[in-house]
């Protein structure tokens, strides 16, 4: 039986980390996927980035490093904005007939096995500028698998959809814009105003 674990960070090169931590361990670029809206250069994915208004990867890695992060493309998701992506949440997206899949993230999440609710947090942490980290293996590797991904210092998803909810939001809206980089700096100010969540 197969187990998807899954952590969102706030900082794409912890998310990097995490990927590369994970590879040395063994897994693979079937098993982990990692999503974001961030460049490996720090710099959000245009709007209007090569390839974003089909859904279609644009086939450029431009993600840096080897293995699963030379394999990003960049894809649009309906509520979040084009972003980068690579393993089996970006062939998710990406769809067999080359478009956003339906649902976009939440969809391509709770198809490999996360909640519905923790999907509608990880969507709505991506489009504020954070980057998911997810890996799908079997029962016996979970454990491994959860404890390199918690040592890269992961955002604490239950306070951070608190402080979602503090704000005024119930679930994420796939009709929402990403946010830009300036709201993401604000906010990400304010959360380690409240205590760094």
């Amino acid at each position: 039986m197969t187990k998807t674990i899954s952590r969102l960070y706030d900082s794409y090169s912890q998310a990097q980390a995490a990927v590369r931590s994970l590879e040395q361990a063994g897994f693979n670029k079937s098993q982990v996927s990692l999503v974001s809206r961030y460049r490996a250069d720090d710099t959000l994915v245009d709007d209007d980035a090569s390839g974003a208004a089909t859904g279609a990867t644009t086939g450029a890695a431009i993600g840096g490093g080897g293995g699963l992060l030379a394999a990003l493309g960049v894809i649009a998701i309906p509520g979040i904005g084009p972003l980068v992506a690579a393993g089996v949440l970006a062939t998710t997206l990406v769809g067999a007939a080359g478009g956003a899949a339906v649902g976009g993230l939440i969809g391509a999440l709770t198809d490999v096995g996360v909640s519905e609710e923790d999907a509608h947090v990880y969507s709505e942490g991506v489009r504020r500028g954070s980057s998911l980290v997810t890996v799908t293996t079997n029962e016996g590797r979970a454990s491994e698998a959860q404890a390199i991904l918690d040592s890269h210092h992961p955002v604490n998803i239950r306070e951070r959809r608190d402080a979602y909810v503090a704000g005024g939001w119930s679930q994420h809206d796939p009709n929402a814009k990403g946010y830009s980089a300036e709201e993401i700096r604000s906010e990400r100010e304010a959360y380690i105003r409240r205590g760094g969540i």
